[in-house]
């Protein structure tokens, strides 16, 4: 390649008829304001395809093109050139070929970039060809920081006595060199690069394990350096401004942290356990964008439902589901709907997830009375037009969130339940009054979160013989053999899983006619059926389902919210269908 002459893409691409001499002009004056590689200013201008690109260096170069997405990597020879200069240069070592080495490029005509490779490598080289996105995905799945992690854990259990590890040897300086500081951040930086949204930390009898909750699954490591887990703890319970000494008690809080150029936003909670106490961080990027309510995944139909339900002037309106569902999501994609000049919109929270322009946010703080009833009677004298309430969690809570809807006001909330029809009858349940229910709720909103397949791995998927059962029975119909499922082959995009990133599944009901007044009556059962035969109801595994039928999601993965459903209608939908019923199924009289 070094006695090569200098190959000008720009020149190759107008020889060869894929650019114009007007888009080479364009994009060379682009490369001059940005300092972009030339090749990556066509790409994203469209001027070129990329494979198109790709496959013509490599004709002309004589040198290979290898698709990374189903590369198996070798952790050593990927550990022969740093990390720095392998991202600096978009290069990574592939395969060792006798001799030499086998290093995929992204930009292979680089020559400044091969000489500097090849000082660092100190092997003869020889270059592939590799796609740029591919590349800059495998340096995340590469250059994990699991051996750092491992390091930093030895090199701090070496530090500490056998004696219980005081806190009299670092301060709460996030940008300190110890040991600990050390293992954290790399604890963290391993999160982040692998789009974790919680990291727990949790001490066993022998080992520490760490675990990683990515796409919702965890992923897990175990250190055998058990003792500095007190280590661990208190490091992150003076960067949260927790009390060390508290041992005993469940503690939360929080603190920013700057990792990667990404302002991520770390909440604490411990829990005394058995062999010492938990840690689960929960990260949020707050250098990304809110999420507008266009951008939640809500099928159209749905979406222009609640849309028009949000721009009324006043009612309840709740978005339920269990812990890590995607409500918050929701609530703030509709606030940024309605966040305007002309709205007072306050929200009461605990915590604050994100801070919103234009709106009065407020962090109750129950350890000093600030509970959500107390803050949301004081937000009532403020003039709002707009509440956003956390969570109802309890009767007073949910009467004067209530009380607030029938008053002209626009409440949004969440509620941990399951579904949408057990949502209503659950705010009856804690003691709320149906009339109060019937005039105030106008619509709930039920989600959970199903795993994305990856894009760059899915493949046709025929179910088996149990799924066709499965899949005749949620459908109605006989011929599912020919729906186009797909599935996840799993590539180093997904890191083998197949899946990459998680998509909503809504289902909304509103409270009108009917049954406002089984509300009213207090009649759960004729709610629930009720609830089950209105028009455009459609509940939440058949938003699964049309999701797998578009080669969104897995089959598998419809089936296993499925099993929640089918276990929560057992449990307490069905029971309630067969109130006001007698023995023989027909319905008794009221």
């Amino acid at each position: 390649m070094r006695d090569s002459p200098r190959l000008r893409i720009g020149d190759l691409l107008v020889a060869s008829g894929d650019i114009s001499e007007e888009q080479l002009a364009e994009a060379l004056a682009l490369q001059k304001e940005s300092g972009l590689k030339l090749g990556r200013i066509l790409i994203d201008r469209q001027f070129i395809d990329e494979e198109r690109l790709l496959n013509l260096l490599s004709e002309q170069l004589g040198v290979p093109f290898v698709d990374l997405q189903n590369f198996a990597f070798d952790e050593s020879l990927v550990a022969l050139l740093p990390e720095t200069y392998a991202r600096r240069y978009r290069a990574i070592v592939l395969e060792r070929q006798g001799e030499q080495l086998l290093v995929g490029m992204a930009d292979p005509i680089d020559i400044f970039a091969f000489d500097e490779l090849q000082r660092q490598l100190k092997h003869p080289m020889a270059v592939a060809v590799v796609r740029e996105t591919d590349l800059l995905t495998m340096l995340d799945s590469a250059y994990r920081r699991t051996s750092d992690i491992v390091e930093f854990a030895s090199e701090l259990d070496g530090e500490l006595s056998v004696d219980e590890f005081s806190m009299t040897s670092f301060e709460a300086d996030e940008e300190d060199d110890t040991p600990v500081a050390r293992l954290l951040f790399s604890i963290l930086e391993d999160a982040l690069q692998i789009r974790a949204s919680d990291v727990h930390i949790e001490p066993d009898e022998t080992v520490l394990r760490l675990r990683v909750r990515v796409d919702g699954v965890l992923q897990e490591q175990t250190l055998n350096e058990r003792r500095i887990a007190s280590a661990l703890v208190s490091r992150l319970k003076l960067m949260a401004g927790l009390d060390i000494s508290e041992k005993r008690l469940p503690q939360d809080g929080r603190f920013d942290v700057k990792l990667k150029n990404k302002n991520i936003d770390v909440r604490l909670s411990t829990l005394p356990t058995t062999y010492g106490e938990s840690v689960v961080m929960r990260l949020a990027d707050h250098s990304s964008e809110q999420t507008r309510l266009d951008q939640i995944g809500m099928p159209d139909a749905l979406l222009n439902r609640f849309a028009s339900l949000i721009h009324r002037p006043n009612g309840l309106i709740l978005v339920t589901g269990p812990t890590g569902s995607g409500k918050t999501t929701t609530l703030y994609g509709a606030l940024n709907e309605l966040n305007s000049s002309a709205k007072k919109i306050i929200t009461v929270e605990d915590p604050v997830e994100f801070q919103l322009e234009r709106v009065n946010q407020v962090q109750v703080m129950p350890k000093i009375g600030l509970d959500f009833a107390k803050v949301l009677r004081a937000t009532l004298r403020q003039d709002p037009d707009i509440l956003l309430v956390g969570e109802i969690r309890d009767a007073e809570t949910a009467e004067i969130a209530l009380r607030a809807a029938m008053t002209g006001h626009l409440v949004l909330s969440t509620l941990h339940t399951n579904d949408a029809v057990s949502s209503a009858l659950r705010l009856i349940d804690i003691g709320v009054e149906g009339y109060m229910v019937a005039a105030s709720v106008r619509a709930i909103v039920a989600q959970r979160l199903v795993r994305r397949l990856c894009e760059r791995c899915s493949e046709p998927y025929q179910p088996d013989e149990n799924e066709i059962v499965w899949l005749q029975s949620a459908t109605g119909a006989m011929d599912v053999e020919s729906l186009a499922l797909q599935t996840g082959r799993g590539c180093n995009h997904c890191n083998q899983t197949g899946y990459y990133g998680r998509v909503g599944v809504f289902e909304l009901l509103e409270i009108e006619g009917e049954l406002a007044d089984a509300l009213r009556d207090n009649d759960s059962g004729l709610f629930a059926r009720l609830a089950q035969q209105q028009e455009g109801f459609r509940p939440l595994v058949s938003c699964a389902l049309e999701l797998a039928v578009n080669g969104v999601t897995s089959l598998a993965e419809v089936m296993a919210l499925s099993g929640q459903e089918e276990e929560l209608w057992e449990e307490v939908v069905n029971p309630l269908l067969l109130i006001g019923q007698d023995h023989d199924g027909a319905e008794a009289p009221h």
